[in-house]
């Protein structure tokens, strides 16, 4: 990683924890429609798998997307302004927080279905495969999967994975195992001691790493891609990481004990404090070169929230508009 790329990555990484605190005050505030599903505590993950990708590859979300969007280069803007229901908002104002994509920069979408985005995803890898196979010369599109633990569950991962081996599909299937599946614990729920063993089922390819730790995420989703574009199939990737908020905005946390969550929350294992130390060993960063970077992420959120607040609302006539079933 050089300085550039590290910069960014720290940015981007604070710009999450920025845009989700935000969102959390206007939750709390009454001024946000709907549920909120907060990211914070796993920015490492979106970022560093990020930073591994070419423009053109694609990803799929979750529940729990803000995230991924911003890591892949979303607008704030539009992200803003799609949770305040406005006309300016990636959906028009329509999907709120689950259901924001950019097509144009390989968004596939949030999704509001636990391990909705598992089919989609392999379907977008499939097609890039196809177009890979009929253009011969062009560079071959990766496709990342974000799921979490109790998506893995889900039956249709066992139907993709299956399909994806047999094919050599370009996609990495990227759990972000953070501990909880909605309001429970997820250990007593999975049967494996270990989320990997469900993809080595399959022959699949499987690494499990440091999720809080992003330089490890980054170099681990780099060798996949490059074997996934060079037409060798698909990786189960685990990265261990943990939801330092609730399910939703207003969970009570009664299920979990709060030493759990205040050791996950130190500097020690925070993703954001974890990266600034290595930003200060390793490429000569002060603390005040930090908070400079910290600075211009947190006015980005603010100048996103502005820009949301001064968008229209929706004409009642836009309930007709853009429906096709």
């Amino acid at each position: 990683m050089d300085k550039g790329l590290a910069e960014q990555a720290y940015r981007r990484m604070y710009a999450i924890r920025a845009f989700e605190e935000k969102v959390e005050q206007l939750f709390a505030a009454g001024e946000l429609p709907g549920f909120v599903h907060l990211y914070m505590g796993e920015e490492a993950c979106a970022v560093g798998v990020c930073s591994a990708l070419k423009e053109g590859d694609y990803i799929t979300s979750t529940h729990r997307g803000h995230g991924h969007c911003l890591a892949k280069g979303g607008d704030p803007r539009r992200m803003m302004a799609e949770l305040l229901g406005k006309t300016t908002g990636y959906c028009k104002g329509k999907g709120g927080s689950m259901h924001i994509a950019d097509l144009d920069l390989g968004i596939l979408g949030a999704n509001g279905i636990v391990g909705g985005g598992i089919g989609l995803a392999t379907g977008a890898a499939y097609s890039a495969d196809l177009h890979a196979d009929l253009e011969p010369g062009i560079r071959r599109k990766v496709v990342v999967c974000f799921f979490g633990d109790g998506a893995s569950n889900q039956g249709i991962l066992a139907e993709v994975g299956n399909m994806a081996v047999l094919w050599r599909l370009p996609i990495i299937y990227l759990c972000e195992e953070n501990q909880y599946a909605e309001f429970s614990p997820s250990k007593p729920f999975i049967a494996v001691d270990r989320l990997e063993l469900k993809a080595q089922a399959f022959g699949m390819r499987a690494v499990t790493v440091d999720g809080n730790d992003l330089l490890a995420v980054l170099e681990t989703t780099r060798l996949a891609v490059e074997l996934a574009r060079d037409g060798q199939g698909p990786t189960f990737l685990v990265a261990k990481t943990y939801r330092i908020e609730g399910h939703t905005v207003g969970d009570p946390l009664t299920y979990r004990p709060k030493e759990e969550t205040a050791a996950w929350k130190s500097p020690e294992r925070d993703p954001i404090s974890r990266f600034g130390r290595r930003l200060m060993a390793e490429f000569g960063f002060v603390e005040r070169d930090l908070e400079e970077l910290r600075q211009r992420a947190r006015a980005a959120i603010e100048d996103a929230l502005q820009f949301a607040v001064d968008s229209p609302e929706p004409e009642v006539t836009a309930l007709w508009e853009d429906v096709y079933a």
